[in-house]
């Protein structure tokens, strides 16, 4: 089964697999995004965080390879009573555009290899303003022992260490590595180890 198989299985159900209110990380980053501007959420699945973007009064671009999420996503958009550009596409090989992005938004985006990884953050640095601002969240090495979610595989978890060589070249780079309980729809769910991290180009 290919990966955009597996997520299109995973998202045809009725409910929002990860529900339809934020991420709590990056809404606690509210008071560091612009009061207006362009943002890029990557992987945004069916739109509970670019939704909740949009209804800042930023023109977001949500970016994911799944059909199915981003209808789900257009009609959470619809309700919520804001305007987004959809984009169907793979993260790993889409035409980042350079240097068109106040903000580029990140979390849980596990499922790249270490390859792909690099393309996508690659693509993603390139995305972003000078000056702008980089929010990822994902998983930790830790998160193995919990098993609430993510990957299984030990390369697909993200480290302090992989995000500060990553994003070495950027200013005011904020890592924080915590153990919380979540509760984002049916598939995040219980005691989950995460790494926030922002920082800007």
């Amino acid at each position: 089964m290919s990966e955009l198989d597996r997520w299109e299985g995973r998202f045809a159900i009725p409910e929002y697999l990860f529900g339809e209110e934020p991420n709590h990380f990056l809404a606690a980053c509210k008071d560091l995004l612009p009061k207006s501007g362009r943002v890029l959420a990557v992987a945004d699945g069916e739109g509970r965080n670019g939704v909740w973007l949009a209804s800042q009064g930023l023109d977001v671009v949500s970016l994911d390879f799944s059909p199915t999420a981003q209808k789900k996503a257009a009609d959470l958009a619809k309700r919520a009573g804001v305007e987004i550009e959809f984009v169907q596409g793979d993260i790993h090989n889409w035409d980042y555009p350079s240097e068109a992005f106040d903000v580029v938004v990140e979390i849980f985006t596990q499922f790249s290899s270490p390859e792909q990884r690099e393309l996508k953050w690659t693509g993603m640095k390139n995305a972003l303003k000078p000056g702008g601002l980089m929010i990822i969240q994902g998983y930790s090495p830790d998160q193995l022992k919990h098993g609430t979610g993510g990957p299984k595989k030990l390369e697909n978890l993200y480290s302090r260490e992989m995000l500060e060589e990553a994003f070495s070249n950027f200013n005011d780079i904020v890592i924080e590595e915590m153990e919380l309980e979540m509760q984002e729809g049916v598939a995040h769910g219980g005691m989950s180890a995460v790494i926030n991290f922002t920082a800007r180009k």
